[in-house]
């Protein structure tokens, strides 16, 4: 049996901590990511809740292995009371420009420090395509220098693919922090195809086969690690309405590539 831990991030469903249970657990999972964000059932401004939220969910047998939510003392206090051990974030890059961006994010870090070692609780920085830090070379670069104790990697598979990082240095570079690997899929679309200007782009969201990333590359460089921590589905996929029947196969899929041979 594999050592991994199959975690959703349960963002396309906005619905009551119990049914949200049940729905993990019919699908296979050993756990979610929560978010900690506006319309969902624990916001930033009632955090104080996610204690009571997380009983819930482990009374049905489902585990929170991360949240994606705010950075501050309120809701360390509250994943530390909870035994939740990480928030998911990512790196923003804004208008003042790559390398300031990253200067500001590492003294946000800096300042960070005293209160993730107060509650034991990590931040995992997750590449992102576009305006964020992007793939596993930028991120190492960011954060390398930190205690994994505190601050640590969620390497994401697809964002890493679309920006053109092969997957086994993806893993190779991030691996001395790498606290989640993220899996979901996705194709280059272009966006002006009718149009006789420079071409433009986006992501299409597919499911766990067709897209940029290998999922099976992914599985046999972290078997080849012996990777034990999470991998999280992330349940992104651009035909919203299918989210339920295309995360049903994905987990099966990734079960079947994580499987002990």
């Amino acid at each position: 049996m594999s050592n991994v831990k199959f975690s959703v991030f349960t963002k396309p469903w906005k619905e009551p901590i119990d049914r949200l249970a049940e729905r993990v657990s019919s699908l296979g999972f050993d756990g979610i990511e929560l978010p900690v964000r506006p319309g969902y059932p624990v916001t930033p401004e009632v955090v104080h809740e996610l204690p009571t939220a997380i009983k819930r969910l482990r009374d049905h047998g489902v585990e929170v292995f991360s949240i994606a939510g705010p950075t501050d003392e309120r809701t360390f206090a509250a994943c530390a009371e909870s035994g939740v051990p990480m928030i998911r974030v990512m790196a923003s890059i804004g208008a003042e420009g790559y390398i300031a961006a990253e200067q500001k994010l590492q003294r946000e870090y800096d300042a960070l420090l005293p209160l993730l070692d107060k509650y034991r609780v990590k931040i995992g920085v997750q590449n992102h395509y576009g305006k964020f830090v992007s793939n596993a070379s930028g991120l190492r670069t960011l954060i390398g220098e930190y205690n994994p104790a505190h601050i640590g990697i969620v390497w994401d598979a697809a964002h890493n693919a679309l920006n053109g990082e092969e997957m086994e240095f993806g893993i190779e570079i991030v691996w001395s922090h790498l606290c989640m690997v993220n899996l979901k899929n996705a194709i280059w679309r272009r966006t002006n195809v009718d149009d006789e200007g420079p071409a433009t782009w986006s992501p299409y969201w597919t499911s766990g086969t067709p897209g940029l990333a290998s999922w099976p590359r992914v599985s046999t460089e972290l078997k080849r690690r012996k990777y034990s921590g999470v991998v999280c589905l992330t349940a992104e996929y651009s035909e919203e309405a299918e989210v339920d029947r295309l995360i049903a196969t994905d987990i099966k899929y990734a079960r079947s590539l994580f499987a002990c041979d």
